[in-house]
């Protein structure tokens, strides 16, 4: 099982970081050792000051694929999950600004929150107009919105899949909103898709 996250997917979250948009979709990976499931506390790891949230729609794949085309491509996905890119700032900074790759600061240990269900396609109002929600504290912090991503879902399959096999299982997180920020020891994150909690634990 792969997690293959997908950054800088919506033209205000690339603003807010003060990056370039991009021209094709920003794929990176994490390991399985990633996940964090069944709404268990996140641990802020000790070699970053700067830990920042990232809330994000999540594809699973239910088929083998590879080269797809963005027409078939919603064949090899039945459901979508929400979770958080939790993403060490600091760390990613310093690792940009030398122009080394971002593993060290997104794929962690339990970096990657995912939610302990998903919902059928068939459940959702519009598949290309998918809402969610992040609240920390109480406090509404990203809206998301899927119509607004540079690359929709589709074609992030397409994308992928010219340089990965897709395989059952697979995992894509398909990039986060603006109004990302960071966490500290006692933040609670609620996570909301079409209206549904999805997630909802504790930050120590």
């Amino acid at each position: 099982m792969k997690i293959i996250c997908i950054g800088r997917n919506y033209s205000e979250h690339v603003r807010e970081l003060n990056n370039e948009m991009p021209g094709e979709p920003v794929i990176f990976m994490k390991p399985d050792s990633a996940l964090l499931r069944n709404n268990d506390a996140f641990y802020i790891p000790d070699f970053s000051q700067d830990v920042h949230y990232e809330c994000e729609l999540i594809v699973r794949i239910n088929r083998l694929g590879k080269n797809i085309e963005a027409r078939f491509a919603n064949r090899y996905y039945d459901e979508i999950g929400l979770g958080i890119d939790f993403t060490a700032r600091d760390l990613q900074n310093k690792l940009k600004e030398k122009g080394l790759p971002w593993e060290k600061a997104k794929a962690f240990d339990r970096s990657a929150v995912i939610s302990s269900e998903f919902i059928a396609k068939a459940e959702l109002p519009e598949l290309n107009s998918i809402k969610f929600q992040l609240k920390k504290n109480g406090q509404l912090v990203q809206n998301g919105d899927s119509a607004y991503m540079l690359f929709p879902i589709d074609e992030l399959i397409s994308q992928v899949s010219k340089y990965f096999t897709l395989k059952i299982g697979d995992l894509i997180y398909t990039g986060t909103p603006a109004g990302v920020g960071p966490v500290a020891i006692g933040d609670r994150l609620e996570g909301f898709l079409e209206g549904r909690k999805m997630f909802d634990f504790e930050v120590k």
